[in-house]
Formats: C-alpha cells, structure tokens, sequence
C-alpha cells in the first residue's frame, strides 16, 4: 500500500513540471530505491542448479512449501516440509541458522518464490528458489 501511495505520489508531481516537482520526484524515487536495497532478497535459480548444489556436503537444508498431503504424496530425498502458510513473521524452527543455504520448492513454483521471499524478509541471507516439483527431473520419494 505504502508504495502504491509513493508512486501515485511520484506521478502526481511529476505532472507539474516545475523544478520544485522534479526534485521531490527524485526524492521519492530515491526512498523508493533505497527500500528495496534493505528489503531481504532471494535468488531464483534453475532446477538443474539446485540439483547440483544438492551434491555437495556444505550444511544446505531443501525446503518444501507445500502442504502435507502433497509432501506424502512424493517429495524430493532429505526435503523437509515447512508449508508456506506456516511461515508468518517467526523464523521456522527448523531454520536457525539465518546464513545457512536453503533451497526451496513447491508444486508449481508460485508458493516457493512467496516462501523463499518471507525467508529472505526474515532475514536468511542464502535463500534459493528453484520452482516447481512438477517439472523436477531428479528423484522422488514417498513416505
């Protein structure tokens, strides 16, 4: 809401044409620029990406955000499951380490790239987006 307000502000003065407008404008833009560079960020990366960074010993965790019955019905070997409505505004329990490299997924990709940015919003500083179970070409397990 507040950026859809700074932005409505932004065009509403940049219609004035005075220099006055003009300086505000960049001021706006500014503060705009600058709250997206504190804003946590994730990385997006290709499935064949992740899957490599999957072989190396280097303390990574893979994050399913999918709901249980989904998770049951096959997930990716080692994934553990923190559905995407679970994550609010405390740091999962199974995350502890904010550095530590997380890899996550869902079904289609949509529910990973919301977790991944909440995660990276609370702080986690390796957070890995990689998509959708839907189009993994790796191995799958049942439990």
């Amino acid at each position: 809401m507040k950026m859809i307000l700074v932005l409505a502000a932004a065009l509403l003065l940049a219609g004035c044409g005075s220099d006055e407008a003009g300086s505000a404008q960049e001021s706006i833009s500014e503060a705009v620029s600058s709250a997206e560079t504190h804003a946590g960020s994730y990385k997006q990366i290709s499935q064949e990406e992740a899957a490599e960074m999957m072989t190396r010993d280097d303390g990574h965790i893979i994050v399913d955000v999918r709901r249980q019955d989904e998770y049951d019905a096959g997930h990716i070997p080692g994934a553990v499951l923190i559905p995407n409505e679970s994550i609010l505004s405390e740091r999962p329990e199974q995350l502890s380490d904010t550095s530590q490299i997380i890899l996550v997924y869902c079904r289609s990709g949509r529910r990973s790239k919301e977790a991944a940015q909440k995660l990276a919003d609370m702080g986690y500083t390796n957070v890995y987006e990689f998509g959708g179970i839907i189009t993994w070409k790796g191995e799958t397990v049942t439990e």
